[in-house]
């Protein structure tokens, strides 16, 4: 292990990074707060600040994917296809495998400048959490329960919302609903035996509701929607963790691009064509397992300095008062103080572990339970 790598294992820098993250985005947070004023007095302002306040937070994390921890993205996909990223409306249908799928989908939004302004359908209880849900909330973000008749006036109401979205919008769906986990893909293939639907064997049930309400919202503001497939070189399983520690990873990923117009209007067809997607979906993932890798032509779209670059702001303008500080606090030889810091540390680097948490794929779900609900 050389020095450099010695160095992304440490436990001290890993803290400087989460209060760096920290910080600064309770910063940016009370910043987004402030812009509501503009809301009534013009709107698209306000979302325009806003994309640019969340890109701030974010590209911190997809710093620690590309330059932390080194890991390559890989694009198998057309160079037409690439030539209209960043350039109109879409949906991103992604694969929900990897503890890190969010970290690789966030990348290639920013890699193609629509970090800022890329959204989700997010579940209700990440509204509570810090710096995530927060700022998902200024970015009109549309957090839903997961339970179709509580959700639907909220869901469509939020989705018409972005229909004048002033800003390249990229709609990340999980249509799965939950990570894969070989628990929760025996209880999702009883469900498709019993709806009479082909079973997958890399991918659960995706639920199509959101899909189809999606597409049927935003219809004439979307342009396309974005089939991708994530997978990594040599079977690796990464996570949060591991790239906080600097382990390096390839990331392969599969773009295919649909134009709305070919997609299904009617509901029940439109969530057919979603079917037949995974179908497609599962059988890439059967050919990365047999040859290593996806089919088709690579492209390999090089990182930005931004990320860097706007890292290194935070930590200069967020460490220096703290080393200043600690530096302080051990001179003055007082006790209390020596506690009061060393408390300090101990709530921060547990709230920095919950959050990490949230990422994680075996922490346990409700989904068995809800699905078999269905079922029966």
């Amino acid at each position: 292990m050389g020095f450099i790598a010695y160095l992304k294992t440490q436990f001290i820098l890993h803290l400087l990074i989460s209060f760096v993250f920290v910080v600064s985005g309770l910063i940016i947070n009370f910043i987004q707060l402030c812009t509501l004023v503009l809301w009534p007095v013009n709107k698209q302002l306000y979302r325009r600040v806003n994309c640019r306040l969340s890109y701030s937070l974010w590209s911190q994390l997809v710093m620690l994917l590309e330059w932390w921890s080194g890991t390559k993205c890989t694009l198998f996909t057309d160079q037409a296809t690439v030539d209209k990223f960043g350039k109109e409306h879409a949906i991103i249908i992604l694969n929900h495998n990897f503890e890190i799928d969010f970290l690789c989908g966030w990348t290639m939004c920013e890699r193609f400048g629509v970090l800022g302004s890329s959204k989700v359908l997010a579940k209700q209880e990440l509204l509570k959490v810090p710096l995530i849900g927060w700022t998902w909330y200024f970015l009109e973000i549309v957090f839903c329960k997961r339970k179709w008749e509580e959700d639907r006036d909220k869901v469509i109401s939020g989705l018409k919302n972005l229909a004048d979205y002033p800003e390249c919008m990229w709609i990340l769906l999980y249509c799965e609903g939950t990570r894969f986990t070989e628990k929760k893909h025996q209880i999702s293939m009883q469900v498709a035996e019993s709806k009479g639907l082909p079973k997958l064997k890399h991918h659960l049930l995706p639920r199509t509701k959101g899909f189809t309400t999606t597409l049927q919202c935003l219809k004439g503001t979307v342009a396309a929607v974005y089939d991708v497939t994530l997978n990594f070189k040599d079977k690796k399983n990464p996570s949060l963790l591991g790239i906080l520690h600097g382990k390096k990873y390839g990331a392969d990923i599969c773009v295919r691009r649909f134009p709305v117009e070919d997609i299904p209007e009617d509901e029940k067809e439109s969530a057919n064509w979603l079917h037949k997607l995974y179908q497609e979906k599962d059988a890439l993932q059967d050919h990365y397992q047999k040859e290593g890798t996806f089919p088709g032509p690579q492209i390999k779209p090089p990182r930005r300095p931004w990320t860097l670059l706007n890292f290194l702001f935070w930590a200069t303008v967020l460490l220096s008062p703290l080393i200043n500080f600690a530096i302080g606090v051990a001179v003055s030889g007082s006790p209390l103080l020596i506690i009061g810091f060393i408390l300090f540390i101990g709530i921060a680097c547990f709230a920095v572990r919950r959050l990490i948490g949230v990422t994680e794929i075996e922490k346990g779900s409700s989904y068995g339970n809800q699905e078999v609900k269905k079922k029966n």
